[in-house]
C-alpha cells in the first residue's frame, strides 16, 4: 500500500515542473478544506506569481508572513512580487524588515541586493552582495549577482573575473549568459555568440539563449540567422514578447512577410495592454496608430523609471546670465545618418550665443564626420564606455541647461540618462520620429506638418514647433558625377523608379503599390538597395506573384555617401514607403535632385518625407492615398517632359525655399531653445512653443 502523498510536497512538485495552474488550483482547494498553514499559503502565492497574478501573490505572501514571521522564504517571495508590481522601494523595506529579525540569513541579503538593484541603487547592491559573499564565499548565485551589478557599474573586468571564477567550479548557464553580455557590451559579437551558445548547451530549454543569439546576429547583419534564432526562442517560450517584437522587425528586413499581419496585430494589442517588451522603435514600422505608439512608449518609459527606482539628481539653481549651455546626446556622432543631418547645423549653432556640448555614446570611428562634430562643439565627450549614471553626472557637472536626446528609443538610445534628470530642460529631437511617452522629456521639436493638431493628443511632451521642416540637412555635401546606368545594371532606356529606404520599411502593401506602378509603365525598373541574396530572391518572388518580371528589380549595394548621392542622377523618381517613410534617405534624394513621391499617413514616422515636400512647396508630390500615389507616378513616368520639368522645379525650390537654409535653421532652432529657457527662468510651466509666433514677435 502506497504512503499518502504530502499535499505540500505535491504542490512543490507541480511548481518545480512548471505547472503553475495545477499548483494554484491544488493549493486553493487545500486552503479551503484544511487548517491554514504558512508554507501552503506561501506556495499558493508562488503559483500565483508564476501565473502573472502578482497582486494576489503579494497578499498571499503577506499572509504567510503573518502566520510565520520568522520564516525567511515568504519575505524573499514578497520582495519578488513587489518587484513584479514595479514597487522596488517596498521590496527593499520588506527585506529590511526580515533582516531585523534574521540578520544572519544570506538569502535575505541576496534578496535585499536584488531589490536595491531594482531601485537603481547599484552601489548599495554591490556592497550587500559582497556582504552576502562574506558569509557564503563560494555561493555561485551571489557571485553572479555581484557580477551583474559590476557590469551595471561599468566594471566589466571585475564582472568577468567573478564569472570565470564561477565557471571554474560549476557549469552555470547564467554565467555564460552574463559573459555573453560582457562581450556584447565590448562589441565582441562573435565571442558573445559563442558564450550564449555555451549557455544554450547547458540549458537547451531556456529561450533566453537563442533570443540573445538573435540579437547578436542582428549586430553582425546575419538577419536570416537572427530570424531563425527568434523563432527557436518562441518555440521554447511562446510568450517571450521581446523575441516576437524582434522577429517582426527582422522579418521585415529580409522581406519575409509571412504571418507578419498576425504578429503585428498581436504586438498592437500587447502595446495597448501595457506590455513593456514591445520595442517602441520597431513598433513604428507596424501599421500602428499614434495612440498605440504612445501606449508602447509610455510603458517603456515607466519601465525605465522603475529600473532606476525613481532616482533623480539634485536640481541646480537656474542661472540668469551667460550663454545657454546645450547638450546633445547621440549614438550617431560618427559615419551615421544622424551626423549627416546635423553636422552643418551644429557648426551654425556654434556661431550663435550657445555653448554646445556633444555626448557621443558610440565609439570613435576616427572618421571625418566625428572630427567635424568635435570641432563644432565647445566640448566633446566620448562616453561610449560610460554608465548612464556617469553620463548624467557628467552632464550635470557641466551645468547643461538644455539636454537634447537625439535617440530616445532608437538603437543605442539611453533614455535612463534623461530619467535621472541631469538638466533643467530635456528635449526629444530628430532621431526618434514619435513621442517618448516619458515625463522626463519636456519638449519634442517638430513642425506643424509632421505633428499636426490631430496628433497632438498622442504626444507626452510639449511641442516646440519650428517654422520650417524639423529635419536639418548638410548642404556642404558635394555631389560627384554619376557613372553611366550600366555601372549599376540599369537599362539604358526606360524609367528608373528608386526606393533606397532600409529594407525593413518596405512592407507588403508598399511593395504592392510599387508593383502597380511598374505594371502601368512598360520598360520601367525598380531600383533598390540589396538586402542579402535570400532577401532579394524573396522580393523577386513577390514581384513575380504580382505579375512583374523579377528582372525588373535591380539591386545595388550600399555605397560611400558621396557615391550614393551621385547615383540619384540616374533615378527618375523616388517611390516612398508606408507607414515608415523615408527620412534621411528622402533628404538625400532631394538634395541630389531626385523628386520624392510619398503618401503621408497619420503618424509622425509616416509624415517626414511629406514635410520635406511641403516645405519645398512641392505639395503635388504628397499623395492623398494609394490610388493617387500610383496615378501620379504613372502620369509622370509616361510624360518625359513632365519628369524633366519636375526635376527643374525641384532645383529651383531648393534655392527659393528654406528647406536647405541651415543658417536660418540654426537661428530658428536657437530661438526655440531660448524660449524654453526664458519660461524656465521666469518660473513658468512648460507649454507648446510656436517658432512662427516667436519670429513674428521679434519682427
Amino acid at each position: 500500500m502506497n504512503a499518502a502523498v504530502d499535499p505540500v510536497e505535491e504542490i512543490k512538485s507541480l511548481i518545480e515542473r512548471g505547472d503553475a495552474a495545477a499548483a494554484e488550483e491544488r493549493a486553493r482547494q487545500l486552503l479551503q478544506t484544511q487548517q491554514v498553514d504558512s508554507e501552503l499559503v506561501r506556495l499558493h502565492g508562488v503559483s500565483l506569481l508564476m501565473l502573472g497574478r502578482a497582486a494576489e501573490a503579494r497578499t498571499a505572501f503577506e499572509a504567510a508572513i503573518e502566520l510565520s514571521p520568522r520564516s525567511f522564504a515568504p519575505y524573499c517571495n514578497l520582495s519578488t512580487a513587489l518587484l513584479a508590481l514595479n514597487d522596488p522601494r517596498a521590496a527593499v523595506q520588506a527585506i529590511e524588515r526580515a533582516l531585523a529579525i534574521m540578520p544572519a540569513n544570506a538569502s535575505l541579503w541576496n534578496a535585499l541586493a536584488n531589490a536595491c538593484a531594482a531601485c537603481g541603487d547599484h552601489l548599495r547592491a554591490r556592497n550587500v552582495y559582497r556582504a552576502a559573499l562574506n558569509d557564503a564565499p563560494d555561493d555561485p548565485r551571489f557571485m553572479l549577482n555581484l557580477a551583474a551589478t559590476e557590469m551595471l557599474l561599468g566594471e566589466l573586468s571585475e564582472a568577468e573575473h567573478l564569472i570565470r571564477a564561477v565557471l571554474a567550479r560549476v557549469p552555470a548557464p547564467q554565467a555564460w549568459l552574463l559573459l555573453g553580455h560582457i562581450f556584447k557590451t565590448q562589441r565582441q559579437f562573435e565571442r558573445a555568440r559563442q558564450a550564449y551558445e555555451r549557455g544554450a548547451m547547458l540549458a537547451p530549454n531556456d529561450a533566453i539563449f537563442p533570443h540573445h543569439c538573435g540579437l547578436v546576429d542582428e549586430e553582425l547583419n546575419r538577419f536570416e540567422s537572427a530570424a531563425n534564432e527568434y523563432r527557436r526562442a518562441l518555440r521554447l517560450d511562446p510568450n517571450l514578447v521581446p523575441a516576437l517584437s524582434q522577429l517582426a522587425f527582422v522579418q521585415r528586413r529580409i522581406y519575409d512577410w509571412h504571418d507578419l499581419d498576425a504578429i503585428g496585430a498581436k504586438l498592437r494589442v500587447l502595446a495597448l495592454q501595457g506590455n513593456p517588451d514591445v520595442a517602441p522603435f520597431s513598433f513604428l514600422a507596424e501599421d500602428s496608430t499614434a495612440e498605440e505608439q504612445l501606449a508602447c512608449a509610455r510603458t517603456q518609459a515607466q519601465r525605465v523609471i522603475a529600473r532606476i527606482g525613481g532616482a533623480r539628481l539634485p536640481s541646480l539653481a537656474t542661472k540668469v546670465a551667460g550663454p545657454l549651455r546645450v547638450g546633445f546626446v547621440s549614438a550617431g556622432f560618427h559615419a551615421h545618418p544622424t551626423a549627416l543631418l546635423v553636422a552643418q547645423v551644429f557648426e551654425e549653432l556654434a556661431k550663435l550665443n550657445l555653448e554646445l556640448h556633444l555626448f557621443a555614446t558610440s565609439p570613435d570611428d576616427g572618421g571625418p564626420l566625428r572630427q567635424r562634430l568635435r570641432a563644432a562643439a565647445q566640448s566633446f565627450h566620448d562616453v561610449a564606455a560610460v554608465t548612464p549614471a556617469a553620463i548624467a553626472e557628467n552632464a550635470r557637472a557641466r551645468h547643461i541647461d538644455i539636454l537634447i536626446d537625439m535617440d530616445v528609443w532608437c538603437g543605442g538610445g539611453i533614455p535612463s540618462v534623461f530619467a535621472l534628470r541631469p538638466a533643467p530642460i530635456q528635449v526629444n529631437w530628430l532621431g526618434y520620429p514619435g513621442t517618448s511617452g516619458a515625463e522626463f522629456y519636456d519638449y519634442i521639436i517638430a513642425d506643424h506638418f509632421v505633428l499636426p493638431d490631430g496628433l497632438r493628443a498622442h504626444f507626452s511632451e510639449h511641442v516646440a514647433y519650428l517654422p520650417r521642416c524639423y529635419q536639418p540637412s548638410d548642404t556642404t555635401r558635394e555631389i560627384p558625377a554619376s557613372p553611366p546606368r550600366r555601372a549599376f545594371h540599369l537599362p539604358d532606356e526606360g524609367v528608373v523608379f528608386a526606393s533606397f529606404n532600409n529594407s525593413w520599411k518596405l512592407n507588403a502593401a508598399s511593395f504592392a503599390r510599387m508593383c502597380a506602378v511598374l505594371r502601368e509603365v512598360s520598360g520601367s525598373v525598380l531600383w533598390l538597395l540589396g538586402a542579402g541574396r535570400e532577401a532579394d530572391d524573396r522580393l523577386r518572388a513577390a514581384a513575380h506573384a504580382h505579375g512583374i518580371d523579377p528582372r525588373r528589380l535591380v539591386f545595388s549595394p550600399k555605397l560611400p555617401h558621396a557615391q550614393h548621392l551621385a547615383r540619384h542622377a540616374l533615378a527618375d523618381l523616388f517611390l516612398d514607403t508606408h507607414p515608415y517613410s523615408a527620412h534621411t534617405t528622402a533628404s538625400d534624394a532631394l538634395w541630389a535632385g531626385c523628386p520624392v513621391l510619398t503618401c503621408p499617413g497619420e503618424t509622425f514616422a509616416s509624415r517626414v518625407a511629406g514635410s520635406l515636400n511641403h516645405h519645398l512647396k512641392m505639395e503635388a508630390m504628397n499623395a492623398r492615398d494609394d490610388r493617387e500615389f500610383i496615378d501620379t507616378a504613372v502620369k509622370l513616368a509616361r510624360d518625359p517632359g513632365a519628369l524633366s520639368a519636375l526635376r527643374i522645379r525641384l532645383q529651383r525650390r531648393k534655392r527659393e525655399t528654406g528647406l536647405f537654409d541651415m543658417p536660418g535653421y540654426a537661428r530658428d532652432f536657437a530661438a526655440l531653445l531660448q524660449a524654453m529657457w526664458q519660461k524656465r527662468r521666469e518660473g513658468l510651466a512648460s507649454e507648446d512653443i510656436d517658432g512662427a509666433v516667436l519670429i513674428s514677435a521679434a519682427g
